[in-house]
């Protein structure tokens, strides 16, 4: 148990504030019913709400107040994803009335003792994410809480001044980290349009216009290149995959020969292509960059190379492999029952044409600014994370009483 300072408390939720559970879908022969919009777990994230989408739900009238929303509640989770578990935010009456399902738990806090913004941090905080996992019941990847273990978390009440001053030191730290998204946001949608007039030839510079684009089949363009390692129980293998949405390569781990159940790899360079088969028609290909340089995968993945650095940009084609419509081409190679189950075929897609500049300078220049912009997301990408990082390192000290602020002074109306 953290020590916390002697001029806190510790108490219990439900001591200090009423746990307030959702509506369940599917009810039927409603008395009175009534159609209303509710809050989903989609729409609580972590420290805001997504209100883009809000769907409607029946109740009967005389449920109403047992559901609506009140401003100033704490939602929280009940899990899913380990990321979601305990997540939350205020509600600020922003749709009123407005219900929330029974995924969704409400905390209404006694203000006089315990503030809502400071509850908000302090189970967003290591410390109350540890408190939800320990005590979670637990699959692989997924995590969810019962009313019951949220009602016996621990809570440090400070002084309500003292609470009121820690909130607001966060409020200004947030509004910092909304900028920096905002930005991020921004980069991202500017990203998204230049690649729909510059892949498409809609936007040309002034020095290529009066060269044409023309159309080609991908296999004239890129082939299959199957570099199998000659196989040992004895040696070490590193292995790669690649994200959904065209979001990267990543490190599966090292593993021993003996320690892998299907013995067959292939081995990657700087500047491939790679298609993870079963996975393609949600965007997971793209270019391998220079760390992955030496990684290996299995059969399940295409490892395509390019046939001619005369005739294509390869980071081009990457860039084109990130569009919806080599997405949908990608669908259309692929055969099955059910789109979890499809399983890509190279010969299919190969037979597909796309409209490519005829000049692979031309292709350099689009390149080029399309890697500034991913310089741009980069970059503030890394300052969100950091942020976000410091963030939590200060909730640990802060909301645990480990490091005191001072609590801003009583300020008294004038006469």
């Amino acid at each position: 148990m953290i020590e916390h300072p002697k001029t806190w408390q510790m108490r219990i939720l439900e001591e200090v504030a009423h746990v307030q559970t959702g509506l369940a879908k599917g009810k039927t022969e409603l008395k009175d019913a009534v159609t209303m919009p509710y809050l989903r777990v989609a729409n609580v994230q972590d420290g805001f709400l997504d209100l883009s989408e809000i769907k409607s739900i029946q109740v009967a009238r005389g449920d109403l107040a047992r559901y609506r929303l009140r401003r100033n509640d704490v939602l929280l989770t009940e899990g899913g994803d380990l990321d979601k578990l305990g997540r939350g935010s205020i509600w600020n009456a922003q749709i009123d009335p407005c219900l929330h399902q029974n995924h969704v738990f409400v905390v209404r806090t006694n203000a006089d003792i315990l503030r809502p913004e400071f509850l908000a941090l302090l189970t967003a905080s290591p410390y109350g994410r540890r408190y939800f996992l320990g005590c979670a019941k637990q699959k692989t990847n997924l995590a969810s809480i019962n009313s019951t273990q949220l009602k016996q978390f621990p809570v440090f009440l400070p002084p309500i001044r003292e609470q009121n001053t820690i909130s607001s030191l966060f409020a200004v730290w947030d509004t910092g980290a909304e900028i920096l998204a905002a930005r991020l946001k921004e980069a991202q949608s500017r990203k998204g349009g230049l690649m729909q007039q510059l892949l498409t030839g809609r936007k040309r510079f002034k020095e290529f216009v009066g060269e044409s684009w023309r159309f080609v089949r991908i296999d004239s363009l890129l082939e299959p290149s199957d570099r199998y390692v000659s196989w040992s129980d004895d040696v070490t293998y590193r292995f790669a995959s690649i994200r959904r949405r065209s979001c990267g390569l990543f490190d599966r781990g090292t593993f021993f020969g003996h320690e892998v159940k299907t013995k067959v790899l292939k081995l990657l360079k700087a500047g491939d292509f790679l298609i993870f088969k079963r996975q393609v028609v949600h965007g997971a290909w793209g270019m391998v960059p220079e760390p992955f340089a030496g990684f290996g995968v299995s059969d399940e993945y295409d490892v395509l190379v390019n046939r001619s650095a005369r005739v294509l940009d390869l980071r081009f084609f990457n860039y084109l492999s990130q569009t919806r419509r080599l997405w949908n081409m990608a669908y259309l190679a692929s055969n099955g029952v059910h789109i979890e189950k499809l399983i890509f075929n190279f010969d299919d897609f190969a037979k597909e044409r796309i409209k490519i500049p005829s000049s692979v300078e031309e292709q350099g220049r689009i390149v080029g600014v399309l890697e500034t912009c991913d310089r741009e997301i980069e970059l503030l990408q890394k300052q969100l994370a950091a942020m976000k990082e410091q963030k939590r390192g200060l909730m640990q000290k802060l909301l645990t009483g480990e490091i005191r602020v001072k609590a801003k002074p009583r300020t008294t109306p004038e006469k």
